[in-house]
């Protein structure tokens, strides 16, 4: 009988341990019908927070359509990455966007989705510039105050700042690769960053995570392309 009971002990074990892991919370759940709270840091194009709340740019769109997906209304949560992942932890949000990076430092405080783009800012030229065979000397158009502007000092390119880059510079010039068409530029073999983007969720939310996932890796690239352009050209139009 101990022996029965012994091996019917080992076998529940046996088959629990099988299991998917179990989801800490009930996010999707309470997110499908109900309110999926999203906290948000500024980052053109990906993300714009208007002085009324509202969000937009190519993730504010997409977290729309995400909502619609579950016939959820959003709830937006402005903030800085290391006070909206605190809350993320504590399960005070259910999502986190902002152009995050897959390389971002977050991973005690939130589970990272895979990513589902990659984009690369280029140093691409305008008509009738003549395309840079090295960086070394070379004077280009830069969007002052970003990283880019040190990437290019790393190549001993000599940066330009401008406020937007608009192609007209007449010199090379820094752009994300989606607004190539959009000016008119032509691409060089120089690329400054490579960047996989990614969402962030709850950590232990594991069926909220795969909904979240399964939405993202079905957009093509050409449409997140797209949503970027159109964020551009709305934040020029400002």
């Amino acid at each position: 009988m101990r022996r029965t009971i012994a091996v019917a002990a080992v076998v529940l074990v046996l088959v629990t341990g099988c299991r998917w892991p179990q989801d800490v919370g009930t996010t999707l759940e309470d997110v499908r019908g109900g309110v999926l709270r999203v906290g948000v840091t500024e980052s053109p194009p990906w993300t714009r927070v208007g002085d009324d709340g509202s969000v937009t740019g190519a993730e504010g769109e997409l977290v729309q359509r995400l909502a619609q997906r579950l016939d959820a209304r959003v709830q937006w949560h402005p903030g800085s990455e290391s006070t909206l992942m605190a809350a993320l932890k504590d399960r005070v949000l259910d999502l986190v966007v902002g152009g995050l990076d897959a390389k971002a430092p977050w991973t005690e405080e939130a589970a990272l989705t895979r990513p589902y783009v990659t984009v690369r800012t280029v140093v691409a030229v305008p008509p009738g510039v003549a395309t840079p065979t090295d960086l070394a000397g070379a004077r280009v158009a830069v969007p002052a105050g970003t990283a880019e502007v040190a990437a290019l000092r790393a190549a001993k390119a000599d940066p330009v700042p401008v406020a937007e880059v608009t192609g007209e510079e007449g010199l090379p010039v820094v752009v994300g690769q989606w607004r190539l068409a959009d000016l008119g530029l032509r691409e060089t073999a120089h690329d400054l960053a490579v960047h996989d983007h990614v969402w962030a969720v709850p950590p232990g939310e594991n069926g909220w995570q795969v909904e979240v996932e399964r939405f993202l890796l079905a957009l093509s690239h050409v449409e997140v392309e797209r949503l970027l352009a159109t964020a551009e050209r709305e934040e020029a139009a400002r």
